[in-house]
């Protein structure tokens, strides 16, 4: 399992903290240091099966700049976010947990950590 964590998050926090409370076996990536690529960003997508506009933090400062309200959410613009969130890692919506089955979570509740849990202990 990986972790793509902003430490200064508190939803990241808890995250870590339920993980470390149950044993799990995990690696931290802190993506605004580490920052995906775009191939990453759409395995990660692949994985969570979701599209780029699902997991980007529109309320923050960077994207009223780029103005991503008023981008089109469809396939034609879909490497167009992919290329925003790899340029600006912070859109990122996080947590992302990656389980050990394939899949992803956007871990933002203890449901969804423990459901990323169950996916990478079988």
């Amino acid at each position: 399992m990986e972790i793509w964590i902003n430490p200064a998050c508190s939803k990241c926090r808890s995250a870590l903290h339920l993980l470390d409370e149950e044993g799990a076996e995990y690696t931290v990536r802190r993506y605004l240091e580490d920052v995906p690529t775009e191939d990453e960003i759409r395995a990660v997508l692949d994985r969570l099966g979701l599209e780029p506009w699902d997991i980007t933090r529109t309320a923050e400062a960077v994207a009223k700049e780029l103005g991503l309200k008023d981008w089109a959410r469809d396939e034609g613009d879909r490497d167009r976010w992919i290329a925003a969130l790899a340029a600006h890692p912070k859109l990122i919506q996080r947590p992302i947990i990656t389980a050990d089955d394939g899949t992803a979570v956007v871990a933002r509740t203890p449901e969804a950590v423990q459901e990323a849990m169950a996916r990478s202990t079988s």
